[in-house]
Protein backbone atom coordinates (compact mmCIF):
# COMPACT_ATOMS: atom_id res chain seq x y z
CA UNK A 1 0.00 0.00 0.00
CA UNK A 2 2.96 2.11 0.62
CA UNK A 3 4.22 1.45 -2.30
CA UNK A 4 1.54 2.39 -4.34
CA UNK A 5 0.70 5.72 -2.26
CA UNK A 6 4.53 7.08 -3.42
CA UNK A 7 4.05 6.20 -6.97
CA UNK A 8 0.84 7.77 -6.90
CA UNK A 9 2.77 10.97 -5.35
CA UNK A 10 5.74 10.81 -7.51
CA UNK A 11 2.52 10.99 -11.02
CA UNK A 12 1.09 14.14 -9.24
CA UNK A 13 4.29 15.37 -8.74
CA UNK A 14 5.24 14.94 -12.32
CA UNK A 15 2.21 15.99 -13.52
CA UNK A 16 2.29 19.41 -11.30
CA UNK A 17 5.85 20.11 -12.93
CA UNK A 18 4.39 19.81 -16.47
CA UNK A 19 2.02 21.96 -15.89
CA UNK A 20 3.79 24.73 -14.35
CA UNK A 21 6.61 23.97 -17.61
CA UNK A 22 4.03 24.59 -20.09
CA UNK A 23 2.56 27.59 -18.20
CA UNK A 24 5.76 28.90 -18.38
CA UNK A 25 6.78 28.40 -21.70
CA UNK A 26 3.56 29.70 -22.87
CA UNK A 27 4.24 33.26 -20.83
CA UNK A 28 7.62 33.25 -22.37
CA UNK A 29 6.05 32.88 -25.82
CA UNK A 30 3.32 35.88 -25.71
CA UNK A 31 5.93 37.66 -24.01
CA UNK A 32 8.56 37.84 -26.89
CA UNK A 33 5.44 38.30 -29.54
CA UNK A 34 4.75 41.54 -27.68
CA UNK A 35 8.11 42.55 -28.12
CA UNK A 36 8.17 41.50 -31.13
CA UNK A 37 5.30 43.66 -32.37
CA UNK A 38 6.33 46.30 -30.14
CA UNK A 39 9.19 46.47 -32.72
CA UNK A 40 7.18 46.29 -35.69
CA UNK A 41 5.02 49.17 -34.20
CA UNK A 42 8.08 51.44 -34.06
CA UNK A 43 9.67 50.28 -37.31
CA UNK A 44 9.74 53.86 -39.08
CA UNK A 45 11.01 54.70 -42.61
CA UNK A 46 10.57 57.91 -43.66
CA UNK A 47 12.03 57.51 -47.36
CA UNK A 48 8.54 58.50 -48.94
CA UNK A 49 8.71 62.01 -47.54
CA UNK A 50 11.68 63.28 -49.71
CA UNK A 51 10.32 64.02 -52.50
CA UNK A 52 8.33 66.58 -50.38
CA UNK A 53 12.21 68.46 -50.34
CA UNK A 54 11.73 70.86 -53.20
CA UNK A 55 13.67 73.70 -53.75
CA UNK A 56 16.56 75.82 -54.88
CA UNK A 57 19.91 75.17 -53.56
CA UNK A 58 18.66 72.20 -51.75
CA UNK A 59 19.47 68.51 -52.72
CA UNK A 60 19.69 65.13 -50.97
CA UNK A 61 20.74 61.55 -51.96
CA UNK A 62 20.52 58.49 -49.89
CA UNK A 63 23.26 56.28 -48.77
CA UNK A 64 21.74 52.62 -47.07
CA UNK A 65 19.88 53.44 -44.44
CA UNK A 66 20.39 57.44 -44.44
CA UNK A 67 19.72 60.32 -46.12
CA UNK A 68 22.63 63.89 -46.98
CA UNK A 69 20.63 67.26 -47.34
CA UNK A 70 22.78 69.95 -48.71
CA UNK A 71 21.07 73.12 -48.33
CA UNK A 72 22.40 76.41 -49.49
CA UNK A 73 20.05 77.47 -46.82
CA UNK A 74 17.92 80.46 -49.21
CA UNK A 75 14.58 80.85 -48.05
CA UNK A 76 12.18 81.13 -51.28
CA UNK A 77 10.08 83.55 -50.10
CA UNK A 78 10.76 87.59 -50.03
CA UNK A 79 12.21 88.90 -47.04
CA UNK A 80 13.41 92.53 -45.98
CA UNK A 81 17.04 90.56 -44.95
CA UNK A 82 17.56 90.21 -48.77
CA UNK A 83 19.96 92.56 -50.35
CA UNK A 84 17.69 95.45 -51.88
CA UNK A 85 19.03 94.61 -55.29
CA UNK A 86 17.81 90.61 -55.16
CA UNK A 87 14.82 90.04 -57.01
CA UNK A 88 13.10 88.37 -53.26
CA UNK A 89 13.81 91.29 -51.51
CA UNK A 90 10.69 92.76 -50.08
CA UNK A 91 10.45 95.95 -46.91
CA UNK A 92 8.64 94.61 -44.10
CA UNK A 93 5.15 94.09 -44.00
CA UNK A 94 3.96 91.97 -41.49
CA UNK A 95 1.91 92.95 -38.26
CA UNK A 96 4.58 93.59 -35.55
CA UNK A 97 4.12 96.82 -34.71
CA UNK A 98 7.92 96.18 -32.61
CA UNK A 99 9.44 94.94 -36.03
CA UNK A 100 13.26 95.74 -35.72
CA UNK A 101 15.70 94.36 -38.37
CA UNK A 102 18.83 93.10 -37.24
CA UNK A 103 21.68 94.32 -38.75
CA UNK A 104 22.50 90.95 -40.75
CA UNK A 105 21.79 89.69 -44.16
CA UNK A 106 20.60 86.53 -45.84
CA UNK A 107 23.72 84.57 -47.40
CA UNK A 108 24.36 81.33 -49.32
CA UNK A 109 25.54 79.19 -46.85
CA UNK A 110 26.70 75.11 -46.81
CA UNK A 111 24.67 73.09 -44.53
CA UNK A 112 24.73 69.24 -44.56
CA UNK A 113 22.49 67.01 -42.70
CA UNK A 114 23.26 63.23 -42.61
CA UNK A 115 19.64 61.55 -40.99
CA UNK A 116 18.75 57.91 -40.65
CA UNK A 117 15.66 56.51 -42.63
CA UNK A 118 14.38 54.30 -39.74
CA UNK A 119 14.38 57.53 -37.02
CA UNK A 120 13.52 55.51 -33.11
CA UNK A 121 12.91 56.75 -29.62
CA UNK A 122 16.70 56.99 -28.11
CA UNK A 123 17.28 55.53 -24.95
CA UNK A 124 19.41 58.57 -23.69
CA UNK A 125 17.87 61.73 -25.15
CA UNK A 126 19.74 64.70 -25.72
CA UNK A 127 19.17 68.45 -25.83
CA UNK A 128 19.22 70.32 -29.03
CA UNK A 129 22.27 72.88 -30.04
CA UNK A 130 22.39 76.12 -30.69
CA UNK A 131 22.26 76.52 -34.41
CA UNK A 132 20.66 73.98 -36.95
CA UNK A 133 18.35 71.47 -35.48
CA UNK A 134 16.52 70.27 -38.84
CA UNK A 135 15.54 71.43 -42.09
CA UNK A 136 12.55 72.74 -43.47
CA UNK A 137 11.11 71.14 -46.85
CA UNK A 138 12.65 74.87 -48.37
CA UNK A 139 16.01 73.78 -47.51
CA UNK A 140 15.74 76.37 -44.78
CA UNK A 141 16.94 75.41 -41.38
CA UNK A 142 14.98 75.26 -37.49
CA UNK A 143 16.52 76.75 -34.86
CA UNK A 144 15.17 75.44 -31.32
CA UNK A 145 13.84 77.81 -28.84
CA UNK A 146 16.78 79.84 -27.58
CA UNK A 147 18.18 82.96 -28.87
CA UNK A 148 21.99 83.68 -29.07
CA UNK A 149 23.52 82.85 -25.63
CA UNK A 150 20.07 80.25 -24.54
CA UNK A 151 17.94 83.46 -23.79
CA UNK A 152 14.60 83.06 -24.01
CA UNK A 153 13.31 84.34 -27.85
CA UNK A 154 11.43 86.96 -26.01
CA UNK A 155 13.44 90.06 -27.37
CA UNK A 156 14.64 88.53 -30.89
CA UNK A 157 11.05 87.66 -32.04
CA UNK A 158 10.80 91.10 -32.58
CA UNK A 159 13.43 90.95 -35.77
CA UNK A 160 11.26 88.09 -37.18
CA UNK A 161 10.44 88.85 -40.82
CA UNK A 162 6.68 88.84 -42.48
CA UNK A 163 7.35 85.46 -42.61
CA UNK A 164 8.93 84.23 -39.06
CA UNK A 165 12.89 84.04 -40.22
CA UNK A 166 15.84 85.88 -39.64
CA UNK A 167 19.45 85.70 -40.20
CA UNK A 168 22.11 85.01 -37.66
CA UNK A 169 25.36 87.16 -37.40
CA UNK A 170 26.53 84.77 -39.74
CA UNK A 171 24.06 85.56 -41.88
CA UNK A 172 22.55 82.52 -41.73
CA UNK A 173 18.97 82.75 -41.80
CA UNK A 174 16.54 79.96 -39.91
CA UNK A 175 13.35 79.50 -37.93
CA UNK A 176 13.02 79.55 -34.51
CA UNK A 177 8.89 79.34 -34.73
CA UNK A 178 6.12 78.25 -37.38
CA UNK A 179 7.57 79.54 -40.87
CA UNK A 180 4.23 80.97 -42.01
CA UNK A 181 5.30 81.19 -46.04
CA UNK A 182 5.19 77.08 -45.48
CA UNK A 183 1.73 76.74 -43.73
CA UNK A 184 0.43 79.16 -46.23
CA UNK A 185 1.47 77.00 -49.51
CA UNK A 186 0.97 73.57 -47.65
CA UNK A 187 -1.35 73.83 -44.98
CA UNK A 188 -1.26 74.14 -41.12
CA UNK A 189 -1.27 70.69 -40.75
CA UNK A 190 1.33 69.79 -43.54
CA UNK A 191 4.19 68.17 -43.21
CA UNK A 192 7.22 70.98 -43.31
CA UNK A 193 10.52 68.94 -42.25
CA UNK A 194 12.84 66.90 -40.22
CA UNK A 195 14.52 67.26 -37.18
CA UNK A 196 17.75 66.04 -37.37
CA UNK A 197 16.91 62.85 -35.33
CA UNK A 198 14.96 61.79 -38.69
CA UNK A 199 11.34 62.50 -37.68
CA UNK A 200 8.74 65.17 -39.28
CA UNK A 201 7.54 68.15 -37.91
CA UNK A 202 4.07 69.17 -39.07
CA UNK A 203 2.24 72.54 -38.49
CA UNK A 204 -0.38 73.66 -35.75
CA UNK A 205 -3.08 71.82 -36.75
CA UNK A 206 -3.75 68.09 -36.73
CA UNK A 207 -7.42 66.53 -37.91
CA UNK A 208 -9.36 70.21 -38.11
CA UNK A 209 -8.07 70.91 -34.42
CA UNK A 210 -5.21 73.05 -33.00
CA UNK A 211 -2.48 71.55 -31.17
CA UNK A 212 -1.34 72.82 -28.00
CA UNK A 213 1.52 72.10 -25.96
CA UNK A 214 -0.93 70.33 -23.39
CA UNK A 215 -1.67 67.58 -26.41
CA UNK A 216 2.53 67.09 -26.50
CA UNK A 217 4.93 65.12 -24.85
CA UNK A 218 8.10 66.91 -23.18
CA UNK A 219 9.61 66.81 -26.73
CA UNK A 220 6.92 68.42 -28.63
CA UNK A 221 6.09 65.65 -30.22
CA UNK A 222 3.08 62.45 -29.93
CA UNK A 223 2.55 59.32 -32.07
CA UNK A 224 -0.73 59.63 -34.36
CA UNK A 225 -1.45 58.87 -38.07
CA UNK A 226 -0.65 61.87 -40.26
CA UNK A 227 -1.40 61.94 -44.25
CA UNK A 228 2.04 60.62 -45.30
CA UNK A 229 2.32 58.45 -42.37
CA UNK A 230 -1.83 56.79 -41.91
CA UNK A 231 -0.52 53.86 -39.96
CA UNK A 232 0.97 55.88 -37.41
CA UNK A 233 4.75 57.92 -36.54
CA UNK A 234 6.27 59.85 -33.74
CA UNK A 235 6.02 63.76 -34.78
CA UNK A 236 6.84 66.83 -33.69
CA UNK A 237 4.51 70.13 -34.20
CA UNK A 238 4.81 73.55 -34.44
CA UNK A 239 2.82 75.33 -32.14
CA UNK A 240 2.14 79.38 -31.36
CA UNK A 241 3.87 78.99 -27.88
CA UNK A 242 7.50 78.59 -26.16
CA UNK A 243 8.92 76.01 -27.02
CA UNK A 244 7.07 76.32 -30.51
CA UNK A 245 9.01 73.44 -32.50
CA UNK A 246 10.65 71.34 -30.01
CA UNK A 247 11.17 70.58 -26.14
CA UNK A 248 13.56 69.58 -24.31
CA UNK A 249 15.56 67.79 -26.96
CA UNK A 250 15.43 65.22 -29.50
CA UNK A 251 12.83 62.44 -29.04
CA UNK A 252 15.25 60.07 -31.49
CA UNK A 253 19.05 60.00 -31.63
CA UNK A 254 20.11 63.30 -33.71
CA UNK A 255 22.15 62.49 -37.22
CA UNK A 256 25.22 64.56 -38.18
CA UNK A 257 25.14 68.30 -39.47
CA UNK A 258 27.55 70.54 -40.59
CA UNK A 259 27.31 74.26 -41.22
Amino acid sequence: MKKLLKKVLALICILILAIFTFIACSNSDDLIAAEEEAVEETDYNIASILSKFNAAGLSYAVNGNTVTFTTQNLPNHKSPYYATSNPLYEAYNGTNSSWNQNPNEIAAQNIVFTITLNPSEAPNKEATPMGPIGISRNGVVFFNQYAAGGAPLTGEINSFDQWNGHPTGRDQYHYHIEPTYLTQEFGEDAFLGLLSDGFPVYGPMENGTVITNDDLDAYHGHTSATADFPEGIYHYHITNQDPYINGNGFFGIPGNITN
